[in-house]
């Protein structure tokens, strides 16, 4: 029988090893099919009457260990502390993020001004964790990430060269569910070990298909203009602080720049689903609205599993952006003066206050000291590049965008593309492909949101949208 036949008997995904065993046992003792189905079934609504079974009695037990466990929450004493920034937080959000420090494996949080509900822990929620790693804080799409690259090309072709650089980035791009080339992009990432779970193992060749496409969503490939200002007095903007590998030495100046924003795409979400539903499994206590915060010890089997897929998958998204900003610069001719990018969406092994920390950033971005990184704004806002500051309260964290001010069905009933392309006008933006809900009055001010954590990073340079691709209207959304 496959797991799937399991999973409709309703046996848990957190019995499916049992399960199997008892059904080998079940072989061995000539039970048919028909017979097997009846008994399973049987087993899964009344366990106590199966716990001596020689063939059935570990599943029966481990069936009725669950149902007993339903009852047994127990959060902490008192909720893990956590810091926010921003006035404007929406209550749905604060209320995810105090459920989230009621974890028994919660140590501490942060909720960034960019913050909006999501699935468990809030986008622009930040939690660290004890040795536990939670599937839905690290979110969705995996490891979705920031890259920025700053060309040789002169500003000026942005416009006697628009209709040139419009057409590389709709042929070099690929946008929407299942996207992907006909022509496979090649990165070293094929040759690491898919193997490290089923699900990575099975999506290979999906994942290859869809190296270096965007999705959907917030997703974005973007060509702009980048600005370093003079620097004011103190530090020089370009100056390394020696905290960090990643030096800023851009002079100051505008500059022509590629912006790209997607993650893991359908194999991520794939990783994402499969852990997620079995950590839920696995914690059958946790009431409803913690359900989405299930976690998986780090030094079990699947928790291993998992952190193997997702350090996988930050590896691929990687390779997603390395393929977009190579094929996109050699189509146009150019070369790479500099780069930065960072990711989201992910959980760290970090040290904070000398204890040794799992800590997750759901739609948070990296801001240790002297650390680079990327904020973004809208398809007609700026976006930024910037250097973390290291604040221990925020878990060295700093918010990953501009976040959405309104749900997409909201953005749908409330903007037309008529007076959208008024502000794009105004602001020299020419959108080549989008829907209505990623219009940037669906987002917050990200001027705003940069002034709430100007204690966590320093700005070193604004990015400005010029020409901008995201998936077509009527597209689901990944991010």
């Amino acid at each position: 029988m496959r797991s799937r036949d399991l999973i409709e008997l309703g046996i848990a995904r957190g019995d499916l090893e049992v399960a199997v065993a008892a059904v080998r046992a079940a072989a061995r003792h000539k039970i048919r099919k028909g017979a097997l189905k009846t008994r399973l079934r049987a087993v899964v609504q009344a366990p106590a009457e199966w716990l001596d079974d020689p063939c059935f009695g570990p599943l029966a037990r481990a069936v009725a260990a669950r149902r007993d466990a339903r009852t047994g929450f127990e959060e902490r004493n008192a909720p893990a502390p956590y810091a926010r920034w921003g006035d404007d937080l929406d209550a749905d959000s604060v209320r995810q993020m105090e459920n989230a420090c009621r974890l028994p494996v919660a140590v501490a949080g942060a909720l960034m001004p960019d913050a909006h509900v999501g699935y468990g822990l809030p986008i622009g929620g930040v939690l660290a964790t004890l040795q536990a790693v939670i599937p839905y804080a690290v979110g969705v799409d995996i490891a979705c990430r920031m890259k920025l690259t700053v060309l040789d090309l002169p500003v000026t072709a942005l416009g006697g060269q628009r209709d040139r650089l419009a057409k590389t980035l709709e042929n070099e791009t690929r946008f929407g569910i299942g996207a992907s080339f006909k022509k496979r992009r090649e990165h070293d990432v094929l040759d690491d070990d898919w193997s490290v779970s089923p699900i990575t193992q099975r999506a290979k060749d999906k994942a290859w298909a869809q190296l270096g496409t965007s999705g959907s969503g917030n997703h974005f490939v973007e060509l702009g203009i980048l600005t370093v200002p003079e620097p004011s007095s103190g530090p020089e903007s370009g100056a390394d602080t020696g905290t960090d590998d990643a030096v800023f030495d851009l002079a100051p100046g505008s500059y022509l720049a590629l912006l790209s924003h997607s993650g893991s795409r359908g194999t991520g979400a794939a990783v994402a689903s499969h852990y997620s539903r079995l950590a839920m499994d696995l914690h059958p206590e946790l009431p409803k609205e913690l359900k989405h915060l299930a976690w998986l010890d780090l030094a079990s089997e699947a928790g291993d599993e998992y952190w193997r897929a997702m350090s996988l998958m930050g590896r691929y998204a990687a390779a997603n952006h390395a393929c977009i900003h190579r094929h996109v610069i050699k189509t146009l001719g150019a070369e790479a003066l500099f780069g930065v990018e960072n990711h989201h969406n992910f959980a760290w092994l970090e040290e904070h206050d000398g204890e040794a920390l799992v800590v997750h950033r759901k739609g948070a971005t990296p801001a240790g000291a002297g650390v680079l990184g990327v904020i973004p704004g809208s398809m007609a806002d700026p976006a930024f590049i910037v250097r973390g500051k290291g604040e221990p309260q925020s878990l060295e964290s700093a918010a990953h965008g501009a976040g959405r001010r309104m749900s997409r069905k909201k953005a749908h009933a409330s903007f037309t593309w008529s007076e959208t392309k008024k502000l794009l006008d105004a602001r020299g933006v020419t959108v080549l492909s989008a829907g209505l809900d990623e219009v940037p009055m669906a987002y917050k001010d990200i001027r705003r949101v940069m002034a709430a954590q100007d204690d966590l990073v320093e700005v070193l340079a604004t990015f400005e949208p010029r020409l901008v691709k995201m998936a077509p209207a009527g597209e689901r959304p990944e991010d």
